[in-house]
């Protein structure tokens, strides 16, 4: 299990679905993710490049019946990345819940 770990780029509401929507698959392809998500075909694209950028997600390119049509696939690295972050929320969660609070409480006398 990955260390939790807090990642900016992954927290962004739209990139932290998108990896959620990928970690359940092996590939998705681009008009799914955009459906999935409801936005646009550029906001989608500018998502997706980010993570690429940073080695989360590999995009891919497949021709056939005449049209291309866009790939995109969580890596290892992207995964570990995602597992690391949701482990994260998880033990923020925990410290946040009444029961966690309650005890770490010490009584004054």
């Amino acid at each position: 299990m990955p260390h939790p770990a807090f990642d900016p780029l992954i927290h962004e509401p739209t990139r932290l679905q998108l990896c959620g929507l990928l970690a359940r698959v092996e590939e998705s392809d681009f008009a799914t993710l955009r459906e999935e998500l409801a936005v646009a075909d550029s906001v989608l694209s500018k998502h997706l490049s980010a993570l690429k950028a940073a080695g989360y997600v590999t995009v891919e390119r497949r021709f056939g019946a005449g049209h291309g049509r866009g790939y995109a696939v969580l890596t290892d690295a992207g995964r570990h990345a995602f597992c690391g972050h949701i482990a994260e929320l998880q033990r923020l969660a925990r410290v946040a819940s009444p029961r966690g609070r309650r005890d770490r409480v010490r009584s004054v006398p």
